[in-house]
């Protein structure tokens, strides 16, 4: 392929927005665009999106980033060999197989609406919260798509009628983006591969198939799941009716599994991604490990079919971009996000205020679905740059809560670390632009935190799985691309051990009063 422009596309389907960006062969960007699309909040503790809207977010995503770097002078039409995709995960979506239209919203990753429903299983199933655990690495909770896909099927009429009629198709995002990309009604593949297929709590983590035993258990029949496949080969290729028609789609993982390959993390480094939550794994390699600390087992990548499985550990926080959003949208105390800073950085400290934004309950390492936000510590000194700088250092906080835990599980034999017995800690996603939230974040771990010169690497990953999967990177080119970025910003830790050490302690007496709050008076 050398002598002629070679591209790369990549859809990074997110939470609050989509993306689709256009690599060269040396991984740089030459077009891309984003459309925000919106979130609904039906009610307390529900979360959903128009599955319509994303696929239009899509479109227009694609047409616009083409135009742009046809504009800026590349041959996008003739260079453009594959694309890659991305997905917010275990956000599910059922829709009908004969008419292609959803037949309820997609209910969110962080939609909380199944809390009864983990609760029956847990007190019906002999191994209770982690009944599970043992096939498939996660613990019964609201955030799976398992128990979302429960919910439609006993509570949603036309998903039910569906199911009678054979008529009913269930996937994450991916899989609804990947069939109506490859043809929809007429002919569109049903396919998902094995990280968003880890995130259902349906996929065995050792055979990377279905588990008939969790689907025999939970009721759900196997011809509604799509096909599972690796996260790097050929899928199918885009249909007609879409800007890029013919193009392969030979690239799929779930966002924080892109990051992983983005940031080049190999067995034993780890990597943070900081959007509307965050999300920390550790590469254990080709060992599942099972966590004792509040994590989840999980896989990290599989590189095409007859590569082998990479596994991770994984601590999930529900709530960490999204309370900037919320201090923004519901509250009014800042304009945009970027403002957070500036205004955090007019005070020294918190001033003894802690913020635990369990907006929907707590995810890792607590597990608690129970808990409801908290802000204490408020006295009249407070203002709102100590509140600001409060919810800053609760995403540290909880990164912080996650990392100790991956520390105890991993052991020494699970994480590589450099010179001075330092681990680093990769980080990415839009907030990490913040200089403010970097260094409270190494300060607070104790350790040095690396932002790569490009923070978008969820999209970056998708599109090297792409290019892997067709020829246009090699395996060693890709994983040798974290050691040649020289524009990397270290941030390293500057409070001392025992400030570092009460921080902490007050931060966990504040985790502890959100606990059972979820039945508070209305």
């Amino acid at each position: 392929m050398s002598g002629e422009e070679v591209f790369i596309g990549s859809i990074d389907q997110g939470t609050t927005s989509t993306r689709f960006i256009i690599y060269d062969r040396s991984a740089k960007s030459v077009g891309s665009h984003q459309v925000e699309f919106t979130q609904f909040y039906p009610q307390s503790g529900w979360v959903e999106h128009d599955p319509m809207e994303i696929l239009e977010s899509v479109r227009v995503c694609v047409a616009k980033a083409v135009d742009k770097a046809t504009a800026a002078g590349h041959n996008v039409d003739s260079g453009l060999k594959a694309i890659g995709l991305t997905n917010q995960r275990e956000t599910s979506v059922v829709w009908s197989k004969s008419t292609g239209l959803p037949l309820y919203n997609a209910i969110v990753w962080m939609d909380a609406r199944t809390t009864s429903i983990c609760r029956k299983l847990e007190k019906e199933l002999s191994g209770g919260r982690t009944h599970f655990v043992e096939q498939c690495g996660l613990p019964i909770s609201t955030y799976f798509s398992a128990l979302k896909l429960l919910w439609l099927l006993e509570n949603v009429d036309s998903v039910k009628g569906a199911m009678k009629k054979g008529d009913l198709l269930f996937g994450t995002i991916d899989t609804w983006l990947i069939w109506n990309l490859t043809g929809g009604k007429e002919g569109g593949l049903h396919i998902t591969d094995v990280s968003n297929a880890s995130r259902t709590m349906l996929m065995n983590l050792k055979t990377l198939e279905w588990d008939e035993k969790i689907l025999n258990t939970l009721g759900i029949p196997s011809e509604i799941l799509p096909k599972i496949v690796s996260n790097a080969e050929v899928i199918g290729n885009i249909g007609k009716g879409w800007p890029i028609a013919g193009i392969p789609i030979a690239g799929c993982l779930g966002d924080q599994h892109a990051a992983m390959v983005g940031q080049a993390c190999r067995k034993g480094e780890a990597k943070s991604t900081y959007g509307t939550g965050a999300f920390i794994l550790l590469n254990t390699g080709e060992e599942i490990i099972q966590s004792n600390h509040g994590l989840l087992s999980t896989l990290s990548y599989k590189l095409g079919p007859k590569a082998p499985a990479n596994y991770a550990l994984e601590g999930s926080i529900a709530i960490a971009g999204a309370a900037v959003q919320w201090l923004r949208d519901s509250l009014g105390i800042i304009k945009s996000a970027g403002e957070i800073e500036e205004l955090a950085m007019q005070v020294e400290s918190s001033g003894g205020v802690y913020f635990v934004p369990a907006f929907n309950g707590l995810f890792a390492p607590w597990w608690r679905d129970d808990a409801r936000g908290v802000c204490i510590g408020i006295t009249r000194f407070t203002n709102k740059s100590h509140i600001a700088r409060a919810v800053l250092e609760s995403m540290c906080f909880q990164v912080k809560d996650v990392l100790d835990s991956m520390h105890k599980d991993a052991d020494e034999k699970g994480e590589v670390k450099k010179e001075k017995g330092e681990f680093l800690l990769r980080v990415d996603g839009g907030a990490t632009v913040n200089n403010l939230l970097m260094q409270i974040q190494a300060d607070l771990l104790g350790n040095p935190v690396v932002r790569p010169a490009d923070i978008e690497t969820t999209a970056l990953g998708a599109a090297y799985a792409a290019g892997l999967a067709v020829g246009v990177w090699t395996e060693e080119q890709i994983f040798s691309s974290g050691e040649k970025m020289k524009k990397d910003t270290t941030f390293r830790p500057v409070i001392e051990e025992q400030v570092r050490k009460k921080k902490v302690e007050s931060w966990c007496k504040a985790v502890s009063r959100t606990f059972d709050l979820a039945d508070l008076s209305l």
